[in-house]
């Protein structure tokens, strides 16, 4: 390639108006055929080179849009994930229910603390239900050593005093 191009422009320089027979250079005709062939050789190459240069660029030039593109979806993306996070960091400051902080709307902080506290005064968080208090045992209550008989064994011993029954062993 680099002899063509060094031909052409010998060709080139030596015979300044070839393209130009009016002005009293060679005409076309009068051109030694090898340098015809390397001349179109060369012309060939050029057109070649040309289209790849072209096809690179367009190539380049879609990569860098595609860079662009990813750059702006990850942008995007961080911004999403950094609101959010302001956002729950907000709702769990002001006390709000995972459901009431899914609800707040704001860009800032500042807005988005202005918007908890809206939700607040309109729908107040009920708070945890208190713990069940269990009654303690009451001590006057229930059995203190001497266990009154039940309604069987009362029935049993009537039976033994009237001779029906003979008496337990105990």
């Amino acid at each position: 390639m680099a002899d063509t191009t060094e031909a052409t422009e010998r060709v080139a320089s030596e015979n300044p108006t070839t393209d130009n027979p009016e002005a009293g250079g060679e005409r076309p005709q009068d051109v030694p055929p090898e340098v015809k062939r390397a001349l179109s050789k060369a012309n060939k190459e050029a057109e070649t080179l040309r289209l790849k240069l072209k096809e690179y660029e367009d190539r380049d030039k879609s990569e860098a849009e595609k860079t662009a593109e990813r750059l702006t979806a990850a942008e995007q993306r961080a911004a999403e994930a950094e609101l959010r996070a302001t956002r729950l960091e907000v709702a769990h400051e002001k006390g709000l229910t995972p459901a009431q902080a899914k609800r707040l709307v704001g860009a800032t902080r500042e807005e988005l603390a202005a918007d908890a506290d809206e939700i607040l005064r309109d729908f107040p968080t009920t708070p945890a239900a208190p713990e069940r208090k269990v009654p303690k045992p009451d001590p006057s209550q229930g059995s203190r050593g001497g266990a009154k008989p039940s309604s069987a064994e009362r029935a049993n011993s009537r039976l033994e005093r009237l001779g029906i029954r003979k008496p337990a062993s105990t």
